[in-house]
């Protein structure tokens, strides 16, 4: 961190490069060579990346060649989305459906808003529980409904504000009666709990660095071969022709050591941030009696949620006033809300979890990762009660 006194309780936008990252992409940094190139030095960059591609498949449960590095998590969920529906459709002009969740990332939603628009794709968000888990049976009457017109299913493996898991293995299951791919946006479940794509049985899968421990600027779409994508991006026909250009080899192999390590620690830490989590929200609801958790439970041994995140709602209160004034303490967290154009939006989440305008708006997500500590939790619980005490002052 830059500054050591900062409580950073952020690490669902992003978390800290792990030492393993910083040195494997380090090493590589002043090196010369292309992946593409035929000389030696390109002969070199090009061992350094299927070696990484390697590791990131081992780490996952699924082929080397099933990965597909792009530069985030967006691009590879623009990818999955609009190359398989493209694909699908070219193959049978009927499949214009696309079946997702209510509560997906932007980077989701918004690729499918422009499908809408502009390819003709009928997009349907389906609904979500009080506690934002996807409406399984109405996912089935969607499908079962005509499947021969569904292009793609994409739900993602948690969602990013409440922490709530999805029922992938139920996705996956309904969609396999019909032999339709699914892709799942796994983007904030990496190194936070299992993942294992082959066992998971989805088709598409996207993850990205900077929410593991890498850098930023790289991420991957884990795509089986035997379903087809079309690129977006047309080149020099690298990563089998599905994502030209030039290869980033030190992002590539920080990548993929931040990849391994957040695998091979994950039961480790998802124990530690999951302690530290149920603290924080127990000892917040203790000084503010009326603050209440959103997304799955915290009942003992749950395992409905992502291990670090506490998504808390403050009656009476503006989630972007109690941002600023923990901001103001030097506690970083988020509201987890979009906001346009500098004016903030009630959470599309909340608001498809049945919570409405005001209640939408006077949320906080306080997401813990692998730097935190229980000194972050102290610093939350001392500040939390004049916080809010200051915050709804303001709005009377």
């Amino acid at each position: 961190m830059n500054d050591p006194t900062t409580v950073y309780l952020d690490h669902a936008a992003t978390t800290p490069m792990v030492p393993a990252a910083v040195e494997a992409m380090t090493a590589h940094l002043l090196e010369v060579g292309n992946p593409s190139s035929l000389h030696a030095s390109g002969r070199r960059a090009r061992r350094i990346v299927e070696e990484s591609r390697e590791t990131i498949a081992q780490a996952l449960d699924c082929r080397p060649g099933e990965v597909v590095f792009t530069s985030g998590g967006t691009e590879a969920d623009n990818l999955a989305l609009k190359g398989v529906y493209w694909a699908r459709r070219t193959a049978a002009p009927r499949r214009t459906r696309i079946l997702t969740t209510a509560i997906e990332h932007h980077a989701v939603l918004d690729p499918l808003h422009w499908l809408a628009r502009a390819e003709g794709a009928e997009v349907e968000r389906l609904p979500v529980d009080g506690h934002g888990r996807l409406d399984v049976n109405a996912l089935r009457r969607s499908v079962e409904r005509d499947p021969g017109s569904v292009a793609l299913i994409s739900v993602m493996w948690a969602n990013n504000e409440v922490g709530t898991l999805q029922p992938v293995d139920e996705v996956v299951a309904i969609a396999a009666e019909h032999g339709i791919p699914v892709h799942t946006d796994a983007v904030q479940a990496i190194g936070a709990v299992p993942v294992a794509f082959a066992r998971s049985g989805v088709d598409a899968l996207t993850l990205t660095g900077h929410k593991v421990g890498g850098p930023f600027g790289v991420g991957a779409l884990v795509v089986r071969r035997e379903l087809a994508v079309t690129p977006l991006v047309h080149g020099g026909g690298q990563e089998r022709d599905i994502r030209s250009g030039t290869i980033d080899t030190p992002a590539i192999a920080g990548f993929a050591a931040a990849v391994e390590l957040a695998v091979k620690q994950q039961a480790e830490h998802a124990a530690r941030v999951s302690a530290l989590r149920d603290d924080l929200v127990r000892r917040v609801i203790e000084v503010v009696p009326d603050a209440h958790l959103h997304g799955a439970p915290l009942s003992p041994g749950a395992t409905g949620r992502l291990p670090g995140n506490a998504h808390l709602g403050f009656p009476g209160c503006e989630g972007d006033s109690l941002l600023m004034l923990l901001d103001a303490r030097g506690i970083e967290c988020s509201t987890g809300s979009a906001c346009s154009a500098g004016v903030p939006q009630p959470s599309h989440v909340l608001l498809a979890m049945g919570c409405d305008d005001e209640q939408a708006r006077h949320s906080l997500r306080f997401s813990l990762g692998h730097a935190s500590t229980a000194a972050d939790v102290d610093a939350v619980v001392e500040a939390i009660g004049p916080v809010v005490e200051r915050a709804r002052a303001a709005r009377r």
